[in-house]
């Protein structure tokens, strides 16, 4: 038990947003959104300015911090960054892929599904069902 990450009960924790303006907005509105005493934000605003780097440099920062417990990520902002989002393997923060307006989900896309997947089918032969 001693390797199984844990999310700190004492103070809550935050869900972040890497995603378009109108699902990051959307968020804000259901209360998701946090400035700390330092001015930083839960949530990085992706559109036609935001480059790679600011991407994958919110990824790490959101993926890092102990009081994130979720990281929300637009599919296709995931797909910018896919060898990051693949190669985290961590429980917690969890990562989950979502949605975005003008961009529609595609499961076969999605790495945490296809991880799930992958563990459901190797449970199933190692057990004998079908």
């Amino acid at each position: 038990m001693a390797n199984k990450a844990q999310i700190r009960t004492n103070n809550s924790a935050l869900i972040a947003m890497i995603a378009d303006e109108d699902t990051v907005v959307g968020f804000l509105l259901a209360g998701v959104g946090n400035v700390d005493l330092r001015r930083k934000t839960n949530y990085l605003i992706v559109d036609s300015k935001t480059t790679v780097k600011q991407i994958e440099d919110a990824f790490k920062e959101f993926t890092t911090r102990e009081d994130i417990a979720i990281v929300l990520i637009s599919q296709y902002v995931a797909n910018m960054i896919r060898f990051l989002v693949d190669s985290y393997n961590k429980p917690v923060p969890a990562i989950l892929e979502i949605p975005s307006k003008d961009h529609p989900y595609d499961p076969a896309q999605d790495s945490v599904l296809s991880r799930v997947k992958n563990l459901f089918s190797s449970e199933s032969v190692a057990s004998g069902r079908r």
